[in-house]
Protein backbone atom coordinates (compact mmCIF):
# COMPACT_ATOMS: atom_id res chain seq x y z
CA UNK A 1 0.00 0.00 0.00
CA UNK A 2 1.27 3.32 -0.81
CA UNK A 3 2.24 5.59 1.78
CA UNK A 4 -0.29 8.55 2.35
CA UNK A 5 0.01 12.03 4.32
CA UNK A 6 -3.36 14.52 4.70
CA UNK A 7 -2.15 17.95 5.94
CA UNK A 8 -5.14 19.05 7.35
CA UNK A 9 -5.85 23.51 8.36
CA UNK A 10 -6.95 22.58 11.50
CA UNK A 11 -8.52 20.58 14.27
CA UNK A 12 -12.45 20.88 13.03
CA UNK A 13 -11.40 19.50 9.92
CA UNK A 14 -9.93 16.91 11.26
CA UNK A 15 -12.83 16.00 13.15
CA UNK A 16 -14.90 15.11 10.21
CA UNK A 17 -11.81 13.64 8.27
CA UNK A 18 -12.53 10.74 9.86
CA UNK A 19 -15.63 9.90 8.44
CA UNK A 20 -14.01 10.12 4.68
CA UNK A 21 -13.08 6.77 4.14
CA UNK A 22 -9.69 8.01 3.20
CA UNK A 23 -6.53 6.47 4.42
CA UNK A 24 -3.22 7.76 5.14
CA UNK A 25 -0.76 9.95 8.48
CA UNK A 26 -2.47 13.16 8.79
CA UNK A 27 -0.45 16.46 10.19
CA UNK A 28 -3.03 18.91 11.63
CA UNK A 29 -1.69 22.31 11.27
CA UNK A 30 -2.71 24.49 13.97
CA UNK A 31 -0.38 27.63 13.19
CA UNK A 32 -2.01 31.17 12.45
CA UNK A 33 0.67 32.58 10.44
CA UNK A 34 -1.80 35.38 9.04
CA UNK A 35 -1.57 36.83 12.72
CA UNK A 36 1.49 37.69 14.42
CA UNK A 37 5.62 38.33 13.57
CA UNK A 38 7.17 36.07 10.73
CA UNK A 39 10.71 35.97 9.69
CA UNK A 40 11.34 34.42 6.29
CA UNK A 41 13.53 31.41 7.40
CA UNK A 42 10.49 28.59 8.22
CA UNK A 43 12.97 25.79 9.19
CA UNK A 44 14.77 28.11 11.34
CA UNK A 45 14.71 27.16 15.83
CA UNK A 46 14.41 31.36 15.70
CA UNK A 47 11.21 31.07 13.67
CA UNK A 48 9.10 28.51 16.25
CA UNK A 49 10.90 30.09 19.32
CA UNK A 50 9.21 33.21 17.64
CA UNK A 51 5.86 31.90 17.39
CA UNK A 52 5.84 30.24 20.23
CA UNK A 53 6.06 33.35 22.27
CA UNK A 54 3.56 35.28 20.68
CA UNK A 55 1.01 32.39 20.34
CA UNK A 56 1.55 31.62 23.94
CA UNK A 57 1.41 35.51 25.00
CA UNK A 58 -1.42 36.72 22.96
CA UNK A 59 -3.48 33.64 22.56
CA UNK A 60 -3.39 32.18 26.11
CA UNK A 61 -1.77 29.12 25.16
CA UNK A 62 1.65 27.32 26.90
CA UNK A 63 5.03 26.47 25.37
CA UNK A 64 4.26 22.80 25.95
CA UNK A 65 1.30 23.16 24.57
CA UNK A 66 2.84 24.54 21.49
CA UNK A 67 5.28 22.71 21.06
CA UNK A 68 3.22 19.00 21.76
CA UNK A 69 0.35 20.51 19.07
CA UNK A 70 1.88 22.87 16.43
CA UNK A 71 5.91 22.17 16.51
CA UNK A 72 5.96 18.14 17.09
CA UNK A 73 3.49 17.03 14.32
CA UNK A 74 5.60 18.78 11.84
CA UNK A 75 8.33 16.07 11.97
CA UNK A 76 5.76 14.17 9.75
CA UNK A 77 7.13 16.48 7.00
CA UNK A 78 10.42 14.64 6.98
CA UNK A 79 8.60 11.21 6.55
CA UNK A 80 8.92 10.02 3.19
CA UNK A 81 5.57 9.33 1.38
CA UNK A 82 4.54 8.50 -2.06
CA UNK A 83 1.54 11.01 -1.83
CA UNK A 84 0.70 13.87 0.31
CA UNK A 85 -2.53 16.20 0.00
CA UNK A 86 -2.65 19.65 1.05
CA UNK A 87 -6.19 20.41 2.58
CA UNK A 88 -6.31 24.38 2.33
CA UNK A 89 -9.50 26.80 2.17
CA UNK A 90 -10.18 30.23 0.29
CA UNK A 91 -9.24 32.68 3.42
CA UNK A 92 -6.37 34.66 4.03
CA UNK A 93 -5.71 32.71 7.45
CA UNK A 94 -5.84 28.82 5.01
CA UNK A 95 -3.77 30.66 2.69
CA UNK A 96 -1.05 31.93 4.48
CA UNK A 97 -1.08 28.79 6.27
CA UNK A 98 -0.71 26.97 3.11
CA UNK A 99 2.13 29.19 1.84
CA UNK A 100 3.57 28.40 5.15
CA UNK A 101 3.55 24.63 4.81
CA UNK A 102 4.75 24.67 1.33
CA UNK A 103 7.95 26.55 2.16
CA UNK A 104 8.74 23.98 5.24
CA UNK A 105 8.13 20.99 2.24
CA UNK A 106 10.58 23.03 0.01
CA UNK A 107 13.21 22.37 3.13
CA UNK A 108 12.02 19.29 5.06
CA UNK A 109 10.79 16.89 2.00
CA UNK A 110 12.04 15.50 -0.61
CA UNK A 111 9.74 17.23 -3.28
CA UNK A 112 10.97 14.09 -6.05
CA UNK A 113 9.19 11.46 -4.79
CA UNK A 114 5.58 12.40 -3.72
CA UNK A 115 2.60 13.40 -5.43
CA UNK A 116 1.63 16.37 -4.07
CA UNK A 117 -2.24 17.57 -4.00
CA UNK A 118 -4.34 20.57 -2.99
CA UNK A 119 -7.74 20.39 -1.88
CA UNK A 120 -8.63 24.59 -1.54
CA UNK A 121 -12.13 24.77 -1.99
CA UNK A 122 -13.67 28.40 -2.52
CA UNK A 123 -17.51 27.17 -2.40
CA UNK A 124 -19.49 23.74 -1.62
CA UNK A 125 -22.28 22.24 -3.82
CA UNK A 126 -25.40 22.29 -0.79
CA UNK A 127 -24.20 24.88 1.36
CA UNK A 128 -25.01 27.93 1.19
CA UNK A 129 -22.48 30.15 3.43
CA UNK A 130 -19.10 28.26 3.04
CA UNK A 131 -16.60 28.84 5.43
CA UNK A 132 -14.16 26.20 5.70
CA UNK A 133 -14.04 22.82 5.62
CA UNK A 134 -14.93 22.17 9.52
CA UNK A 135 -18.94 23.09 8.58
CA UNK A 136 -18.53 19.53 6.04
CA UNK A 137 -19.15 16.10 6.66
CA UNK A 138 -17.15 13.11 5.59
CA UNK A 139 -18.80 12.47 2.64
CA UNK A 140 -18.59 15.88 1.57
CA UNK A 141 -14.88 15.68 2.75
CA UNK A 142 -14.55 13.25 0.17
CA UNK A 143 -15.93 14.72 -3.33
CA UNK A 144 -13.70 17.58 -2.54
CA UNK A 145 -11.10 15.62 -2.81
CA UNK A 146 -12.48 13.63 -5.39
CA UNK A 147 -11.67 17.20 -7.21
CA UNK A 148 -8.20 18.15 -5.85
CA UNK A 149 -5.31 19.55 -7.69
CA UNK A 150 -2.24 18.01 -8.51
CA UNK A 151 0.74 20.53 -7.68
CA UNK A 152 3.89 20.90 -9.83
CA UNK A 153 7.07 22.73 -9.37
CA UNK A 154 5.76 26.11 -10.44
CA UNK A 155 3.13 26.02 -7.89
CA UNK A 156 6.04 25.80 -5.52
CA UNK A 157 7.78 28.82 -6.97
CA UNK A 158 4.72 30.80 -6.80
CA UNK A 159 4.39 29.96 -3.19
CA UNK A 160 7.79 30.77 -2.07
CA UNK A 161 7.77 33.89 -3.80
CA UNK A 162 4.85 35.22 -2.35
CA UNK A 163 5.90 33.86 1.15
CA UNK A 164 8.99 35.97 0.95
CA UNK A 165 7.08 39.21 -0.24
CA UNK A 166 4.47 38.55 2.61
CA UNK A 167 6.72 38.07 5.46
CA UNK A 168 9.00 41.67 4.12
CA UNK A 169 5.89 43.48 5.10
CA UNK A 170 6.58 45.47 2.29
CA UNK A 171 2.78 45.62 0.61
CA UNK A 172 3.85 47.88 -2.42
CA UNK A 173 6.46 44.66 -3.34
CA UNK A 174 3.66 42.51 -2.91
CA UNK A 175 0.88 44.35 -4.72
CA UNK A 176 3.39 45.17 -7.36
CA UNK A 177 3.69 41.04 -7.48
CA UNK A 178 0.53 40.62 -7.53
CA UNK A 179 -0.10 42.55 -10.28
CA UNK A 180 2.65 41.45 -12.79
CA UNK A 181 1.32 37.51 -12.19
CA UNK A 182 -0.52 36.59 -14.59
CA UNK A 183 -0.90 32.73 -14.34
CA UNK A 184 -1.22 31.18 -10.81
CA UNK A 185 -1.10 27.83 -11.65
CA UNK A 186 -3.32 25.54 -8.74
CA UNK A 187 -3.11 28.50 -6.82
CA UNK A 188 -6.19 29.67 -7.90
CA UNK A 189 -7.48 31.58 -4.75
CA UNK A 190 -4.23 32.83 -3.24
CA UNK A 191 -4.45 36.46 -5.31
CA UNK A 192 -7.84 37.14 -2.85
CA UNK A 193 -6.46 36.49 -0.25
CA UNK A 194 -3.47 38.14 -0.46
CA UNK A 195 -5.37 41.40 -1.84
CA UNK A 196 -7.81 41.10 1.36
CA UNK A 197 -3.86 40.95 3.04
CA UNK A 198 -3.37 44.46 1.64
CA UNK A 199 -6.41 46.10 2.75
CA UNK A 200 -5.84 44.94 5.57
CA UNK A 201 -2.08 46.11 6.38
CA UNK A 202 -2.99 49.84 4.81
CA UNK A 203 -4.48 52.62 7.20
CA UNK A 204 -7.43 54.66 6.18
CA UNK A 205 -7.41 59.00 7.00
CA UNK A 206 -8.64 57.31 10.95
CA UNK A 207 -5.64 55.85 11.37
CA UNK A 208 -7.60 52.12 11.06
CA UNK A 209 -6.98 49.53 8.69
CA UNK A 210 -10.15 47.59 6.92
CA UNK A 211 -10.21 45.00 10.00
CA UNK A 212 -10.36 47.89 12.70
CA UNK A 213 -12.67 49.74 10.50
CA UNK A 214 -14.89 47.52 10.08
CA UNK A 215 -15.17 46.07 13.42
CA UNK A 216 -15.66 49.77 14.62
CA UNK A 217 -18.43 50.25 12.03
CA UNK A 218 -20.51 47.02 13.22
CA UNK A 219 -20.07 48.25 16.75
CA UNK A 220 -21.31 51.97 16.11
CA UNK A 221 -24.52 50.40 14.41
CA UNK A 222 -25.50 49.21 17.99
CA UNK A 223 -24.16 45.36 17.69
CA UNK A 224 -22.34 45.74 21.39
CA UNK A 225 -22.86 41.46 22.25
CA UNK A 226 -19.08 40.43 21.17
CA UNK A 227 -20.37 36.98 19.83
CA UNK A 228 -23.00 39.00 17.82
CA UNK A 229 -20.15 41.05 16.60
CA UNK A 230 -18.20 37.65 15.47
CA UNK A 231 -21.23 36.79 13.51
CA UNK A 232 -21.60 40.01 11.54
CA UNK A 233 -17.45 40.13 11.03
CA UNK A 234 -17.58 36.08 9.85
CA UNK A 235 -20.49 37.53 7.31
CA UNK A 236 -18.88 40.57 5.93
CA UNK A 237 -15.57 39.23 5.94
CA UNK A 238 -15.19 35.66 5.68
CA UNK A 239 -12.17 36.08 3.39
CA UNK A 240 -9.86 36.68 6.38
CA UNK A 241 -10.51 33.26 8.00
CA UNK A 242 -10.43 34.61 11.53
CA UNK A 243 -11.47 33.14 14.35
CA UNK A 244 -12.96 34.70 17.58
CA UNK A 245 -9.87 34.70 19.09
CA UNK A 246 -8.13 36.62 16.25
CA UNK A 247 -10.95 39.31 15.91
CA UNK A 248 -10.39 39.95 20.09
CA UNK A 249 -7.11 41.29 18.75
CA UNK A 250 -8.29 43.57 16.83
CA UNK A 251 -11.13 44.71 19.05
CA UNK A 252 -8.38 45.29 21.70
CA UNK A 253 -6.46 47.45 19.64
CA UNK A 254 -9.92 49.56 18.84
CA UNK A 255 -10.43 49.47 23.11
CA UNK A 256 -7.25 50.31 23.46
CA UNK A 257 -7.62 53.68 21.26
CA UNK A 258 -10.80 54.50 23.43
CA UNK A 259 -12.97 53.84 20.11
CA UNK A 260 -14.82 51.57 21.98
CA UNK A 261 -15.50 49.57 24.98
CA UNK A 262 -14.50 45.72 24.80
CA UNK A 263 -17.34 43.98 24.30
CA UNK A 264 -18.11 41.23 26.62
Amino acid sequence: MNSVLHILNGDSTAYSFKDTGLDGDILVWREVLSQGPLIEDISSAAFWEMRSEWICKGLNETPENYRKKVIEPLEKLSNIYDEITLWFEFDLHCQINMLGVMEMMLKHTDLSIPKIYLVCPGECAGVEDFRGMGQLNGSQLAVLYDDRLRLNDWDFTLASQAWKLYVSGDDMALEKWINETNFWGSLHLLKPALLAHLKRVRVNDAGLNHIEQTLLDIYSSGTRAKYAIYEAFWKAEKIYGMGDLEIDIYLRSLADKNLLAMPT
